[in-house]
């Protein structure tokens, strides 16, 4: 058999060897597969440019049903003309009480100048949410500022109308909140808990690391007022899970001293860390060493997330377990995420954003609450970056797992959302090929795990 009349497409596998087995990452379905030791064989065949045999005629079948052989599958072109939108950020203020140095939101003012959301903006958001996702069982509201819990009044009155706007059609509504902790009492726990808000934390580490940038408007650190009710807070949500969030700055990079902390001593039971290398005051951005060695410590904290995977049990690390999910579900992205279809932000005064992160800053709105979803500028948005032909991303073994990464990180970076930002691809390549070896070593190993800790069933396999 002519192996020129069998091209290899190299671009949509990547080998993988655990335990002296060979497995390929397929990059078309972001899925897993073994290779039997004839399936190898031609494989390294058609690798070395060697002759095929008749006996490896059914083999070849089987590459070319995966696009692994032959012609290129040409992606179809993405259309935008639904916005069924799950999730709905509201951002109630634009007021904090506290100064983080390296905060991205462009609209952040102090408590005294905060612009606030009024009841009336928020109902009408609610009902164009509902509106533009009339389909769904189960939707969202995060609420996001500033400080959200600086503007309480309105997020309990947003809560009272919600539960009876969606109650009242028999769906189900929860509740998200990303808070810097320090306004919280236990009545604001309490009630909280009460109402099915699911709390993130915003907490850098040890108090020496935190108080480096989280500090009040008088240039005090934070720390103290934090932890001071974080212990209430963790008893209340004793059978729910209460996520830290980390961002990584420059001379905050210390992840394993971080993670002790905040697990060990703190008590939290998620942790996520978001690095910092693209923020628009360079001072803050991670430096080339900084980055090496918070991804050496995202390696050493994942094979303690395989160990605790085996053992039956989840640790906690989300920066991992987010792409195990993916892997695991055979996510497809063609988007980074689902800003602007799963996911709408409302700014305080009414317009709606790609996201929160984008709340305040120059670039463009899709619509407002008055006028509308602005569906056509949207639709053009997000059709223009599915169908984006970049020549780095459709060679790259991450491109559906990745699509690109982050809007607002490319803005920041190039100035505009719709240019890909390649600032760390080789690293991102690295952890991906990382976290599909431990993908492997788990279901190797202990295949209910992904029954019992993925919990994403149900969710579409390709976005968009």
């Amino acid at each position: 058999m002519d192996i020129k009349n069998y091209p290899l497409l190299r671009v949509n596998y990547n080998r993988l060897e655990v335990n002296n087995n060979k497995y390929i990452f397929h990059v078309p379905s972001s899925s897993v597969f073994e290779l039997s030791k004839s399936s190898d064989e031609v494989l390294s065949k058609l690798e070395n440019n060697e002759e095929l045999t008749l006996e490896d005629k059914e083999i070849l079948k089987e590459f070319m049903s995966l696009n692994l052989v032959g012609n290129q599958f040409r992606e179809k072109p993405v259309k935008v003309e639904k916005f069924p939108a799950k999730a709905l950020v509201l951002n109630v203020t634009s007021g904090c009480n506290l100064s983080c140095t390296y905060c991205y939101k462009e609209d952040l003012t102090s408590l005294k100048n905060s612009g606030n959301m009024s009841f009336e903006m928020a109902k009408d958001a609610i009902n164009l949410f509902f509106k533009e996702s009339p389909d769904l069982k189960n939707y969202s509201i995060t609420f996001f500022g500033g400080e959200p819990l600086s503007n309480l009044p309105l997020i309990k009155q947003i809560i009272e109308y919600a539960n009876e706007f969606f109650g009242s059609k028999s769906l189900n509504i929860g509740y998200a909140m990303t808070t810097n902790g320090t306004l919280l009492t236990k009545d604001i726990i309490e009630y909280m808990y009460k109402n099915r808000v699911d709390l993130t934390i915003s907490i850098d580490g040890p108090k020496a690391l935190h108080d480096k940038t989280r500090v009040f408007e008088n240039g005090k650190g934070t720390y103290q007022s934090v932890v001071k009710n974080l212990s209430t807070l963790l008893s209340v949500y004793k059978d729910r899970i209460v996520p830290a969030r980390v961002t990584l700055t420059r001379g905050v990079a210390d992840v394993l001293e971080i993670w002790n902390h905040l697990k060990n001593e703190l008590g939290f039971k998620e942790i996520g860390f978001a690095p910092v290398t693209s923020g628009e005051n360079e001072f803050f951005n991670l430096t080339s060493q900084e980055q090496a060695k918070v991804f050496d410590e995202f390696k050493i904290l994942g094979e303690h997330y395989i160990e605790n995977a085996i053992k039956g049990k989840l640790n906690g690390f989300s920066n991992i377990h987010r792409t195990i999910m993916d892997i695991h579900e055979g996510r497809k992205k063609r988007l980074p995420c689902g800003a602007g279809v799963g996911l709408l932000s409302v700014s305080y005064k009414g317009d709606i954003d790609l996201c929160h992160r984008f709340t305040g800053s120059d670039f463009q709105s899709f619509g407002s609450v008055e006028e509308g979803l602005d569906k056509k500028s949207l639709s053009k948005f997000l059709e223009n970056r599915a169908n984006e032909k970049d020549s780095d991303c459709q060679s790259c073994r991450a491109r559906y797992l990745c699509a690109g990464g982050c809007y607002h990180e490319n803005y920041i970076k190039n100035k505009s959302p719709e240019i890909k930002g390649h600032q760390y691809c080789d690293t991102l390549r690295e952890w991906i090929d990382f976290v599909t070896v431990a993908y492997i070593k788990i279901r190797e190993n202990n295949p209910d795990f992904f029954d019992k800790f993925l919990t994403n069933k149900g969710v579409e396999n390709e976005t968009f």
